[in-house]
């Protein structure tokens, strides 16, 4: 293991101790192969990256572009064929 990088296999091993860093030191990467399989983070970290501000209508209505006088036309072409 190396910095935030485990190996499965030593993920496997030193569960509690891969939870404790995720929960200490932020996300930590399990890799299988030699690549980068999965991240760890812990819920704390989980939740605020997920937690939704408001909803695609709010989104929109606090864009900018609001009002701009910026008109979009929506192209009439076919569909490809399948």
């Amino acid at each position: 293991m190396s910095g935030s990088t485990w190996t499965a296999t030593e993920a496997k091993a030193r569960l509690s101790a891969l939870i404790a860093r995720a929960q200490a030191e932020g996300p930590q990467t399990i890799t299988r192969r030699g690549r980068a399989a999965v991240v760890i983070v812990s819920a704390e970290e989980w939740k605020r990256k997920t937690n939704r501000l408001g909803n695609l209508a709010d989104f929109f209505a606090a864009s900018p572009l609001r009002n701009s006088g910026l008109e979009l036309c929506r192209s009439r072409d076919r569909p490809r064929e399948p």
